[in-house]
Protein backbone atom coordinates (compact mmCIF):
# COMPACT_ATOMS: atom_id res chain seq x y z
CA UNK A 1 0.00 0.00 0.00
CA UNK A 2 1.43 3.60 -0.70
CA UNK A 3 1.93 5.32 2.14
CA UNK A 4 2.20 9.12 1.24
CA UNK A 5 -0.71 12.36 1.74
CA UNK A 6 -3.50 11.30 -0.63
CA UNK A 7 -5.49 13.92 -2.32
CA UNK A 8 -8.71 14.03 -1.06
CA UNK A 9 -12.32 15.08 -3.06
CA UNK A 10 -12.54 19.02 -2.57
CA UNK A 11 -14.47 20.27 0.48
CA UNK A 12 -17.81 21.35 -0.22
CA UNK A 13 -16.91 25.11 0.54
CA UNK A 14 -19.45 26.67 -1.61
CA UNK A 15 -21.95 25.00 1.21
CA UNK A 16 -20.98 26.89 3.84
CA UNK A 17 -23.51 30.18 4.22
CA UNK A 18 -23.32 33.57 4.69
CA UNK A 19 -26.17 35.61 5.75
CA UNK A 20 -26.45 39.14 4.82
CA UNK A 21 -29.38 42.24 5.29
CA UNK A 22 -30.01 45.51 6.51
CA UNK A 23 -32.44 44.80 8.72
CA UNK A 24 -30.96 43.45 11.85
CA UNK A 25 -34.14 41.30 12.98
CA UNK A 26 -34.12 39.47 9.85
CA UNK A 27 -30.21 38.18 10.76
CA UNK A 28 -30.45 34.91 12.22
CA UNK A 29 -27.71 32.75 13.39
CA UNK A 30 -27.95 29.12 11.47
CA UNK A 31 -27.76 26.28 14.74
CA UNK A 32 -26.77 23.55 12.39
CA UNK A 33 -24.34 25.71 9.42
CA UNK A 34 -21.19 28.05 10.02
CA UNK A 35 -20.02 30.59 8.09
CA UNK A 36 -16.77 30.01 6.13
CA UNK A 37 -15.32 32.74 8.56
CA UNK A 38 -16.01 30.54 11.32
CA UNK A 39 -15.39 27.48 9.91
CA UNK A 40 -11.49 27.77 9.04
CA UNK A 41 -10.22 28.83 12.40
CA UNK A 42 -8.45 25.88 13.22
CA UNK A 43 -5.26 24.86 12.05
CA UNK A 44 -6.50 21.46 11.54
CA UNK A 45 -9.34 23.18 8.94
CA UNK A 46 -6.72 25.84 7.19
CA UNK A 47 -4.86 22.24 6.47
CA UNK A 48 -8.30 20.67 5.27
CA UNK A 49 -8.24 23.47 3.05
CA UNK A 50 -4.43 23.29 1.66
CA UNK A 51 -5.12 19.64 1.22
CA UNK A 52 -7.92 20.91 -0.96
CA UNK A 53 -5.35 23.20 -2.91
CA UNK A 54 -3.16 20.12 -3.72
CA UNK A 55 -6.34 18.08 -4.81
CA UNK A 56 -6.49 19.79 -8.50
CA UNK A 57 -2.92 18.40 -9.14
CA UNK A 58 -5.06 14.39 -9.77
CA UNK A 59 -7.66 16.21 -12.57
CA UNK A 60 -6.05 17.06 -15.35
CA UNK A 61 -6.26 13.51 -17.16
CA UNK A 62 -9.73 13.47 -16.98
CA UNK A 63 -11.71 15.84 -15.81
CA UNK A 64 -14.11 18.76 -17.26
CA UNK A 65 -14.91 16.81 -19.94
CA UNK A 66 -11.50 16.20 -21.28
CA UNK A 67 -8.36 13.86 -21.30
CA UNK A 68 -5.41 16.50 -19.98
CA UNK A 69 -3.18 14.47 -18.59
CA UNK A 70 0.20 18.01 -18.28
CA UNK A 71 3.21 15.64 -19.81
CA UNK A 72 0.87 14.18 -22.88
CA UNK A 73 -0.47 17.88 -23.83
CA UNK A 74 3.03 19.16 -24.35
CA UNK A 75 4.43 16.58 -25.95
CA UNK A 76 1.95 15.68 -28.96
CA UNK A 77 3.04 19.13 -30.07
CA UNK A 78 6.67 17.74 -30.15
CA UNK A 79 8.00 15.19 -31.94
CA UNK A 80 8.50 11.75 -29.66
CA UNK A 81 4.87 10.39 -29.82
CA UNK A 82 1.68 10.58 -32.38
CA UNK A 83 -1.74 11.25 -31.10
CA UNK A 84 -3.27 8.40 -32.12
CA UNK A 85 -6.46 6.91 -31.00
CA UNK A 86 -9.66 5.50 -33.91
CA UNK A 87 -8.98 8.58 -36.12
CA UNK A 88 -7.79 12.50 -36.42
CA UNK A 89 -11.35 13.31 -35.36
CA UNK A 90 -10.73 11.35 -31.60
CA UNK A 91 -9.86 13.70 -29.08
CA UNK A 92 -9.95 16.31 -32.18
CA UNK A 93 -8.13 19.36 -30.32
CA UNK A 94 -5.47 17.24 -29.72
CA UNK A 95 -4.64 16.62 -32.95
CA UNK A 96 -5.03 20.22 -33.37
CA UNK A 97 -2.44 21.04 -31.42
CA UNK A 98 0.12 18.44 -32.66
CA UNK A 99 -0.52 20.56 -36.30
CA UNK A 100 -0.65 23.62 -34.69
CA UNK A 101 -4.04 24.18 -35.74
CA UNK A 102 -5.84 24.67 -32.36
CA UNK A 103 -8.65 27.07 -32.32
CA UNK A 104 -10.65 29.24 -29.66
CA UNK A 105 -13.80 27.08 -30.29
CA UNK A 106 -11.66 23.66 -30.21
CA UNK A 107 -9.21 23.91 -27.70
CA UNK A 108 -7.53 22.48 -24.41
CA UNK A 109 -10.31 23.98 -22.11
CA UNK A 110 -10.00 21.67 -19.06
CA UNK A 111 -6.63 21.88 -18.12
CA UNK A 112 -7.11 26.22 -18.22
CA UNK A 113 -10.02 25.60 -15.81
CA UNK A 114 -8.22 22.80 -13.48
CA UNK A 115 -5.10 25.38 -13.46
CA UNK A 116 -7.62 27.97 -12.12
CA UNK A 117 -8.83 26.38 -9.77
CA UNK A 118 -5.35 25.49 -7.98
CA UNK A 119 -4.74 29.01 -8.12
CA UNK A 120 -8.14 29.90 -6.36
CA UNK A 121 -7.73 27.56 -3.56
CA UNK A 122 -3.96 28.08 -3.18
CA UNK A 123 -5.02 32.08 -2.16
CA UNK A 124 -7.72 30.47 -0.43
CA UNK A 125 -5.41 28.56 2.04
CA UNK A 126 -3.02 32.67 2.80
CA UNK A 127 -6.97 33.70 3.41
CA UNK A 128 -7.84 30.89 6.09
CA UNK A 129 -4.41 31.15 7.97
CA UNK A 130 -4.98 35.33 8.57
CA UNK A 131 -8.46 33.82 10.01
CA UNK A 132 -7.28 30.95 11.70
CA UNK A 133 -3.16 32.60 12.97
CA UNK A 134 -4.59 32.66 16.62
CA UNK A 135 -5.33 29.30 16.47
CA UNK A 136 -2.11 27.90 14.64
CA UNK A 137 0.93 27.76 15.56
CA UNK A 138 3.93 29.86 13.79
CA UNK A 139 5.85 26.91 12.42
CA UNK A 140 2.44 25.98 10.90
CA UNK A 141 1.12 29.30 9.43
CA UNK A 142 4.63 30.06 7.49
CA UNK A 143 4.34 25.96 6.54
CA UNK A 144 1.34 26.33 4.92
CA UNK A 145 1.51 29.28 3.30
CA UNK A 146 4.99 28.52 1.60
CA UNK A 147 3.19 25.24 -0.03
CA UNK A 148 0.45 27.29 -1.01
CA UNK A 149 1.82 29.55 -2.60
CA UNK A 150 4.29 27.41 -4.36
CA UNK A 151 1.84 25.10 -5.46
CA UNK A 152 0.32 28.55 -6.82
CA UNK A 153 3.49 29.19 -8.91
CA UNK A 154 3.09 25.46 -10.41
CA UNK A 155 -0.61 25.94 -11.40
CA UNK A 156 0.57 29.43 -12.78
CA UNK A 157 3.77 27.87 -14.69
CA UNK A 158 1.15 25.72 -15.97
CA UNK A 159 -1.28 28.26 -17.62
CA UNK A 160 1.94 30.60 -18.51
CA UNK A 161 3.48 27.60 -20.99
CA UNK A 162 0.35 26.82 -22.70
CA UNK A 163 -1.04 30.13 -22.77
CA UNK A 164 1.38 33.43 -21.80
CA UNK A 165 -0.65 36.22 -21.74
CA UNK A 166 -3.22 35.63 -18.53
CA UNK A 167 -5.93 36.62 -16.83
CA UNK A 168 -3.97 36.92 -13.56
CA UNK A 169 -4.55 37.73 -9.78
CA UNK A 170 -2.47 36.65 -6.66
CA UNK A 171 -5.49 37.28 -4.59
CA UNK A 172 -8.69 35.67 -5.26
CA UNK A 173 -11.78 37.83 -7.42
CA UNK A 174 -14.85 39.38 -6.10
CA UNK A 175 -17.90 40.17 -8.19
CA UNK A 176 -17.66 40.39 -11.11
CA UNK A 177 -14.95 37.86 -10.91
CA UNK A 178 -12.92 39.67 -14.03
CA UNK A 179 -9.07 39.46 -13.82
CA UNK A 180 -6.70 41.88 -15.18
CA UNK A 181 -5.04 40.03 -18.52
CA UNK A 182 -1.10 40.51 -17.90
CA UNK A 183 1.81 39.47 -20.81
CA UNK A 184 3.65 36.27 -20.48
CA UNK A 185 6.57 38.01 -19.10
CA UNK A 186 4.62 39.96 -16.28
CA UNK A 187 3.39 36.54 -15.65
CA UNK A 188 6.67 35.20 -15.21
CA UNK A 189 8.52 38.18 -13.24
CA UNK A 190 5.40 38.03 -10.46
CA UNK A 191 5.81 34.67 -10.08
CA UNK A 192 9.59 34.21 -9.95
CA UNK A 193 9.97 36.93 -7.55
CA UNK A 194 7.12 35.36 -5.22
CA UNK A 195 9.06 32.05 -5.45
CA UNK A 196 12.68 34.12 -4.34
CA UNK A 197 10.34 35.49 -1.36
CA UNK A 198 8.94 31.74 -0.34
CA UNK A 199 12.56 30.54 -0.95
CA UNK A 200 13.94 33.19 1.48
CA UNK A 201 11.33 31.64 4.03
CA UNK A 202 13.22 28.71 4.52
CA UNK A 203 10.54 26.70 5.79
CA UNK A 204 10.38 23.71 3.34
CA UNK A 205 12.21 20.54 4.06
CA UNK A 206 15.00 19.35 1.16
CA UNK A 207 12.94 16.24 1.11
CA UNK A 208 10.03 15.27 2.82
CA UNK A 209 8.91 12.47 5.54
CA UNK A 210 7.85 9.33 3.89
CA UNK A 211 3.83 10.21 5.04
CA UNK A 212 4.25 13.43 3.40
CA UNK A 213 4.96 12.24 -0.18
CA UNK A 214 3.05 14.53 -2.45
CA UNK A 215 4.12 17.43 -0.38
CA UNK A 216 6.08 20.62 -1.91
CA UNK A 217 9.62 20.35 -0.47
CA UNK A 218 12.76 22.87 -1.28
CA UNK A 219 14.14 20.48 -4.05
CA UNK A 220 10.80 20.66 -5.78
CA UNK A 221 10.55 24.26 -5.32
CA UNK A 222 14.40 24.42 -6.45
CA UNK A 223 13.06 22.29 -9.95
CA UNK A 224 10.19 24.21 -10.30
CA UNK A 225 12.24 28.01 -10.27
CA UNK A 226 14.88 26.39 -12.45
CA UNK A 227 12.63 25.03 -15.32
CA UNK A 228 10.88 28.64 -15.31
CA UNK A 229 14.21 30.63 -14.97
CA UNK A 230 15.66 27.93 -18.22
CA UNK A 231 12.02 28.49 -20.01
CA UNK A 232 12.33 32.12 -19.77
CA UNK A 233 15.77 32.32 -20.75
CA UNK A 234 16.50 34.68 -18.08
CA UNK A 235 20.60 34.87 -17.84
CA UNK A 236 19.97 37.50 -14.93
CA UNK A 237 18.90 34.48 -12.53
CA UNK A 238 20.77 31.69 -14.08
CA UNK A 239 23.54 31.78 -11.15
CA UNK A 240 21.17 31.40 -8.60
CA UNK A 241 19.45 28.46 -10.48
CA UNK A 242 22.42 26.91 -10.61
CA UNK A 243 23.32 27.51 -6.97
CA UNK A 244 19.86 25.56 -6.37
CA UNK A 245 20.93 22.60 -8.69
CA UNK A 246 24.41 22.39 -7.17
CA UNK A 247 22.40 22.81 -3.36
CA UNK A 248 20.08 19.71 -4.56
CA UNK A 249 23.18 17.62 -5.31
CA UNK A 250 25.70 18.02 -2.92
CA UNK A 251 22.82 18.00 0.08
CA UNK A 252 22.64 13.89 -0.47
CA UNK A 253 19.10 13.55 -0.14
CA UNK A 254 18.71 12.61 -4.09
CA UNK A 255 20.38 10.30 -6.31
CA UNK A 256 19.80 8.29 -9.38
CA UNK A 257 18.63 5.15 -9.64
CA UNK A 258 20.64 2.24 -11.03
CA UNK A 259 18.06 0.48 -12.95
CA UNK A 260 16.45 3.26 -15.41
CA UNK A 261 13.32 1.28 -15.66
CA UNK A 262 12.78 0.61 -12.44
CA UNK A 263 11.79 4.53 -11.72
CA UNK A 264 8.57 4.03 -13.29
CA UNK A 265 7.63 0.61 -12.13
CA UNK A 266 5.21 1.27 -8.63
CA UNK A 267 8.16 -0.03 -6.77
CA UNK A 268 10.11 3.09 -8.24
CA UNK A 269 7.84 5.80 -6.63
CA UNK A 270 9.47 7.87 -4.54
CA UNK A 271 13.00 6.32 -4.74
CA UNK A 272 16.20 8.17 -4.37
CA UNK A 273 15.78 9.99 -8.02
CA UNK A 274 12.33 11.04 -7.22
CA UNK A 275 11.89 14.82 -6.54
CA UNK A 276 8.26 15.41 -6.79
CA UNK A 277 5.05 13.15 -8.26
CA UNK A 278 1.82 13.74 -8.46
CA UNK A 279 -0.07 10.63 -6.38
CA UNK A 280 -2.39 8.56 -8.23
CA UNK A 281 -3.69 5.55 -6.39
CA UNK A 282 -5.88 2.21 -6.72
CA UNK A 283 -5.84 1.46 -3.25
CA UNK A 284 -9.71 1.80 -2.33
CA UNK A 285 -9.89 4.37 -5.30
CA UNK A 286 -13.48 6.08 -5.77
CA UNK A 287 -12.57 8.38 -8.91
CA UNK A 288 -15.47 7.33 -11.15
CA UNK A 289 -17.10 8.93 -14.86
CA UNK A 290 -19.75 10.48 -12.51
CA UNK A 291 -16.87 12.20 -9.98
CA UNK A 292 -13.88 12.29 -11.65
CA UNK A 293 -12.40 14.77 -9.10
CA UNK A 294 -12.82 11.67 -6.31
CA UNK A 295 -9.32 10.44 -5.02
CA UNK A 296 -8.12 7.93 -7.15
CA UNK A 297 -6.25 6.62 -9.93
CA UNK A 298 -5.46 7.82 -13.21
CA UNK A 299 -6.94 7.08 -16.59
CA UNK A 300 -3.41 7.95 -18.35
CA UNK A 301 -1.99 4.11 -18.35
CA UNK A 302 -5.49 2.95 -20.16
CA UNK A 303 -5.16 6.19 -22.78
CA UNK A 304 -1.96 5.59 -24.00
CA UNK A 305 -1.78 1.39 -23.94
CA UNK A 306 -2.30 -0.76 -27.57
CA UNK A 307 -5.96 -1.42 -28.11
CA UNK A 308 -7.57 -4.86 -28.30
CA UNK A 309 -4.12 -6.21 -26.34
CA UNK A 310 -5.09 -9.15 -24.41
CA UNK A 311 -4.90 -8.58 -20.50
CA UNK A 312 -2.18 -9.96 -18.69
CA UNK A 313 -0.14 -10.25 -22.04
CA UNK A 314 3.14 -9.20 -20.94
CA UNK A 315 2.35 -8.10 -18.01
CA UNK A 316 0.24 -5.91 -19.92
CA UNK A 317 -3.44 -4.89 -19.82
CA UNK A 318 -5.76 -3.31 -23.06
CA UNK A 319 -5.71 0.35 -23.86
CA UNK A 320 -6.90 2.97 -26.05
CA UNK A 321 -4.21 3.00 -28.54
CA UNK A 322 -4.15 7.06 -27.88
CA UNK A 323 -0.26 8.32 -28.21
CA UNK A 324 1.84 5.70 -30.17
CA UNK A 325 5.36 6.02 -29.79
CA UNK A 326 6.94 7.37 -33.16
CA UNK A 327 9.61 4.79 -34.92
CA UNK A 328 12.40 7.98 -34.98
CA UNK A 329 11.97 8.14 -31.60
CA UNK A 330 12.97 4.47 -31.12
CA UNK A 331 15.65 4.61 -33.80
CA UNK A 332 17.27 7.41 -31.71
CA UNK A 333 18.35 5.08 -28.68
CA UNK A 334 21.96 3.76 -29.26
CA UNK A 335 22.10 0.45 -29.05
CA UNK A 336 22.82 -0.63 -25.27
CA UNK A 337 20.68 2.19 -23.87
CA UNK A 338 18.80 1.01 -21.35
CA UNK A 339 16.59 3.68 -21.77
CA UNK A 340 14.96 2.42 -25.15
CA UNK A 341 13.24 -0.56 -24.03
CA UNK A 342 12.10 1.08 -20.50
CA UNK A 343 10.78 3.80 -22.75
CA UNK A 344 9.48 2.24 -25.58
CA UNK A 345 6.94 -1.05 -25.75
CA UNK A 346 7.65 -3.24 -28.91
CA UNK A 347 4.02 -4.14 -28.78
CA UNK A 348 3.84 -5.50 -32.48
CA UNK A 349 6.88 -7.90 -31.27
CA UNK A 350 4.97 -8.87 -28.23
CA UNK A 351 1.79 -9.46 -29.05
CA UNK A 352 -1.52 -8.96 -31.00
CA UNK A 353 -3.72 -6.09 -30.83
CA UNK A 354 -5.77 -4.12 -33.17
CA UNK A 355 -3.64 -1.08 -34.47
CA UNK A 356 -5.12 2.16 -34.32
CA UNK A 357 -4.32 5.50 -36.63
CA UNK A 358 -0.81 6.34 -36.77
CA UNK A 359 0.27 3.19 -35.45
CA UNK A 360 4.18 2.00 -35.27
CA UNK A 361 4.16 -1.04 -33.02
CA UNK A 362 5.56 1.34 -29.51
CA UNK A 363 3.79 2.26 -26.98
CA UNK A 364 5.27 4.63 -24.17
CA UNK A 365 6.47 2.02 -21.75
CA UNK A 366 7.07 4.61 -18.42
CA UNK A 367 2.86 4.85 -17.98
CA UNK A 368 1.85 1.42 -19.69
CA UNK A 369 -1.27 -0.03 -17.72
CA UNK A 370 0.57 -2.65 -16.37
CA UNK A 371 -1.42 -5.72 -14.95
CA UNK A 372 -2.64 -5.81 -12.06
CA UNK A 373 -1.78 -2.00 -11.42
CA UNK A 374 -5.54 -1.03 -10.75
CA UNK A 375 -6.75 -4.44 -9.22
CA UNK A 376 -7.57 -2.28 -5.71
CA UNK A 377 -9.97 -0.07 -7.50
CA UNK A 378 -13.35 0.53 -6.17
CA UNK A 379 -15.08 2.30 -8.55
CA UNK A 380 -14.12 2.53 -12.78
CA UNK A 381 -11.40 0.40 -13.61
CA UNK A 382 -10.01 2.83 -16.36
CA UNK A 383 -9.92 5.96 -14.41
CA UNK A 384 -7.72 4.17 -11.50
CA UNK A 385 -4.43 3.06 -12.26
CA UNK A 386 -1.77 3.63 -9.75
CA UNK A 387 1.43 5.07 -11.99
CA UNK A 388 2.59 8.28 -9.73
CA UNK A 389 3.33 11.08 -12.42
CA UNK A 390 6.50 11.96 -12.54
CA UNK A 391 7.93 15.55 -12.64
CA UNK A 392 10.95 16.24 -11.15
CA UNK A 393 13.57 13.70 -11.20
CA UNK A 394 17.54 13.85 -9.79
CA UNK A 395 18.58 13.55 -13.31
CA UNK A 396 17.03 16.70 -14.42
CA UNK A 397 18.76 18.63 -11.40
CA UNK A 398 22.01 17.03 -12.82
CA UNK A 399 21.52 17.80 -16.25
CA UNK A 400 20.09 21.58 -15.45
CA UNK A 401 23.65 22.30 -13.73
CA UNK A 402 25.95 20.84 -16.90
CA UNK A 403 22.94 22.79 -18.71
CA UNK A 404 23.55 26.23 -16.51
CA UNK A 405 27.43 25.89 -16.01
CA UNK A 406 27.52 25.49 -19.69
CA UNK A 407 25.07 28.72 -20.65
CA UNK A 408 28.15 30.57 -18.51
CA UNK A 409 26.29 30.51 -15.07
CA UNK A 410 28.78 29.49 -12.66
CA UNK A 411 31.75 27.34 -12.18
CA UNK A 412 30.93 23.26 -11.74
CA UNK A 413 31.87 20.07 -13.58
CA UNK A 414 29.32 19.91 -16.25
CA UNK A 415 31.02 16.98 -17.75
CA UNK A 416 30.47 14.78 -14.64
CA UNK A 417 26.76 15.80 -13.90
CA UNK A 418 26.33 14.83 -18.01
CA UNK A 419 28.22 11.73 -17.76
CA UNK A 420 26.30 10.40 -14.62
CA UNK A 421 23.03 10.21 -16.79
CA UNK A 422 24.39 9.78 -20.14
CA UNK A 423 26.26 6.46 -18.09
CA UNK A 424 23.88 5.08 -16.17
CA UNK A 425 21.55 4.27 -19.42
CA UNK A 426 24.32 1.88 -20.02
CA UNK A 427 26.70 3.97 -22.13
CA UNK A 428 30.10 3.87 -21.47
CA UNK A 429 31.56 6.87 -23.73
CA UNK A 430 32.06 10.45 -22.06
CA UNK A 431 29.84 13.01 -23.95
CA UNK A 432 31.49 16.70 -24.09
CA UNK A 433 29.47 18.95 -22.24
CA UNK A 434 28.41 21.31 -25.20
CA UNK A 435 24.41 22.43 -25.25
CA UNK A 436 23.10 20.17 -27.80
CA UNK A 437 24.62 17.59 -26.40
CA UNK A 438 22.93 18.24 -23.23
CA UNK A 439 19.65 19.56 -24.97
CA UNK A 440 20.32 15.80 -26.76
CA UNK A 441 20.97 13.80 -23.25
CA UNK A 442 17.48 14.76 -21.77
CA UNK A 443 15.47 14.17 -25.21
CA UNK A 444 16.76 10.78 -24.79
CA UNK A 445 16.29 10.70 -20.96
CA UNK A 446 12.59 11.97 -20.54
CA UNK A 447 10.80 10.81 -23.66
CA UNK A 448 6.74 11.29 -22.34
CA UNK A 449 7.81 13.37 -19.55
CA UNK A 450 6.80 16.85 -20.93
CA UNK A 451 10.16 18.20 -21.07
CA UNK A 452 10.77 18.03 -25.05
CA UNK A 453 8.43 20.68 -26.45
CA UNK A 454 9.39 23.21 -23.96
CA UNK A 455 13.39 22.69 -24.68
CA UNK A 456 12.45 23.23 -28.41
CA UNK A 457 11.06 26.04 -27.62
CA UNK A 458 13.43 27.82 -24.97
CA UNK A 459 16.44 26.85 -26.98
CA UNK A 460 15.19 28.16 -30.50
CA UNK A 461 15.27 24.86 -32.09
CA UNK A 462 11.56 24.47 -32.37
CA UNK A 463 10.93 26.16 -35.71
CA UNK A 464 13.63 24.19 -37.44
CA UNK A 465 12.58 20.89 -35.60
CA UNK A 466 8.59 20.83 -35.72
CA UNK A 467 7.77 20.87 -39.46
CA UNK A 468 5.65 18.88 -41.65
CA UNK A 469 6.21 15.19 -41.29
CA UNK A 470 6.55 12.61 -44.10
CA UNK A 471 3.08 10.57 -43.42
CA UNK A 472 0.94 13.73 -43.73
CA UNK A 473 0.10 13.84 -40.22
CA UNK A 474 1.82 17.44 -39.59
CA UNK A 475 0.66 19.56 -42.44
CA UNK A 476 1.77 22.88 -40.37
CA UNK A 477 5.59 24.07 -39.12
CA UNK A 478 5.87 25.81 -35.44
CA UNK A 479 5.95 29.11 -35.69
CA UNK A 480 6.87 31.95 -33.05
CA UNK A 481 3.08 33.00 -33.43
CA UNK A 482 1.90 29.62 -32.37
CA UNK A 483 3.97 29.60 -28.83
CA UNK A 484 0.91 30.39 -27.23
CA UNK A 485 -2.54 28.28 -27.55
CA UNK A 486 -5.80 30.40 -28.07
CA UNK A 487 -7.47 31.21 -25.07
CA UNK A 488 -10.72 29.28 -24.92
CA UNK A 489 -13.66 31.11 -26.71
CA UNK A 490 -15.38 30.71 -23.68
CA UNK A 491 -13.22 32.28 -21.21
CA UNK A 492 -13.26 35.21 -24.29
CA UNK A 493 -17.21 35.61 -23.94
CA UNK A 494 -17.31 35.38 -19.87
CA UNK A 495 -14.51 38.35 -19.61
CA UNK A 496 -17.10 40.78 -21.16
CA UNK A 497 -14.37 42.12 -23.42
CA UNK A 498 -11.43 42.25 -21.31
CA UNK A 499 -9.21 39.72 -22.72
CA UNK A 500 -7.12 40.04 -26.07
CA UNK A 501 -6.91 36.55 -27.98
CA UNK A 502 -3.63 34.85 -28.55
CA UNK A 503 -2.47 34.31 -31.79
CA UNK A 504 -3.52 31.55 -33.56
Amino acid sequence: MKKYINYITALAFSTFITTGCSDSFLEVDSPTQETIEDYFTTEARVYEALIAAYDPLQWPDWSMGQYNPINIMSDIMADDIWVGGSDKNDNQYWHLMMDYSALPTNCMTGLWTVAYSGVKRSNDVRTYIGWAQANMSTESQRLFEAEARVLRAFYYNLLWKFWGNLPFYMENLTMPYIATQVSADEVYQTIITDLEDVLAMNVLPMKAATSDYGRVTKAMSYMLYTEMVMYQNDNTRYPKALGYMTEIINDGSYDLMEDYALIFDERGEWSKESIWEINYKDDNAARSWGNPTFSGGTVLPRLISPNGWIDGTKDHDNGWGFCPVRQETYDMFEDGDTRRDATCFNAAANGSYNPRYQDTGFFLEKYSARTGNNADQIADADLNWNNNLRIYRFSETLLNAAELIARGAGSGDASAYLNRVHQRAGLTDIVEPTIDNILHERHLEFVGEGKRYWDLIRSGKAAQTLVPDVYGYRTKSWTESKKYLPIPQSEIDAAQGTLTQNNY
